[in-house]
Formats: C-alpha cells, structure tokens, sequence
C-alpha cells in the first residue's frame, strides 16, 4: 500500500503543473487523498472487513467528493485531477499511470451481473465528465474525450469522442467508427408506424381503383 501511494504521489507530480511540491499535494489534493483512503477501504475490502470498508468509503466520498467502492481494484501512478464528482463502481479495474478528470463515472449499465463495471488499462487518460458504463475494456493508452459516454469497447491507443462515443482516432491516425450507436426506440417506432401507413395505402388505392373498374 506505501509502495502504491509513494507512486501516486509522483504521479501527481509529474502530470500537474501546478503542483509545487509532494507536501502541497500531500496536504492539499483532494484526489490525492480519495486514493489513499481507498487503498485503505480496500486492504480492508479484501480482508473481509467490509462494513468498516464501506465506511470509510463513505467519509473519503464525504470528504473529498470522489467515491470509489472497496472492491475496485485500482493500480500505481494513478492521478485523479482535481476530483469532484468521480464515481468508480465495484467490479471496474483501472491499471496503472492512469488520469482520470472530474466528474468521471466508472459505472454500470443496470443490466449486467457480476461483472458490471468498465477494465481501463494501463496509461488512460478519461476525460472530464466522461461516463464509461459497462462490462468491457478501454484498451492501452486510449483517451475519452471530455463529457463522452462510451458504452463499448475502446481499442488500444484509441482516441474516443461523442455521445454516444465513437471512436476517431487510433495511434494517431483518423478513422471512421459510427458503430457506437444507442438504440432509439422512438425513431424505430417511427419508422414502423410510416411503413404500415404505406400499406394501406397502397391497399386503398387498390380498392378505390377496383371500384373504378366496376
């Protein structure tokens, strides 16, 4: 755990501009402090003291405004800017040198068991207020882009954008992914409706025509 703060605290340093100093961000980085209280939580977490877990989960959400659950399982070097509003359910995984930005969700979708939350490998850098929901995994060195939701897999070194989010970029190169498409129930409702409007239509004028005939 010592060795897991030491590197977040260089993490911190080598990523913000404004940090002056290891005391300042010591003392003062609330993000900072979320991640120390969680790897308290979550020593806790894995030797069963669950309620007490929890509780201290709920005093670093208390105190710093970032919860992250006990059971997550968060690496080394990982910097959480400034902090506010950053969720990180139970079942997500977030490797190492990893930045995450304010108001991010590492959540679930509501239709998943087991588990439910997002993989984010090693070197990701997620955006502010961007939503990650789901079982899958953000590949190596990929970026969110700022207020994106991302309900799919991100390939490695992939560059995502959008709601819902689409890939645009991959190791530097531009690409086309429209893919990453949410159902829209309405415009399919639509669409339905339209497609039995012509029917009768049709059926009508054959009617009026037989009549014309007679």
């Amino acid at each position: 755990m010592k060795h897991a703060i030491r590197k977040d605290l260089r993490a911190v340093m080598r990523h913000d501009p404004a940090a002056r100093s290891k005391l300042e961000v010591a003392l003062t980085y609330s993000g900072f402090h979320a991640l120390v209280l969680y790897r308290f939580a979550h020593f806790m977490h894995v030797h069963r003291w669950r309620l007490f877990a929890r509780m201290v989960s709920q005093f670093a959400k208390f105190l710093t405004g970032v919860e992250i659950h006990p059971g997550a399982r968060i690496g080394c070097g990982v910097v959480i800017d400034h902090g506010e509003g950053v969720v990180i359910g139970e079942t997500a995984e977030v490797g190492d040198n990893v930045l995450i930005y304010q108001g991010v969700t590492l959540g679930g979708t509501g239709k998943d068991r087991g588990k439910r939350h997002p993989t984010v490998c090693d070197n990701v850098m997620i955006s502010a207020g961007a939503k990650v929901l789901g079982p899958f995994t953000v590949g190596r060195g990929a970026k969110i882009g700022a207020g994106s939701i991302v309900l799919k897999e991100v390939p490695p070194y992939a560059t995502v954008v959008g709601v819902p989010g689409r890939v645009v970029r991959i190791c530097g190169e531009r690409v086309d992914d429209l893919d990453q498409t949410l159902p829209d129930p309405v415009s399919d409702e639509l669409k339905r409706l339209r497609g039995e409007a012509t029917c009768l239509l049709k059926r009508i004028e054959a009617l009026e025509s037989k009549e014309e005939n007679k």
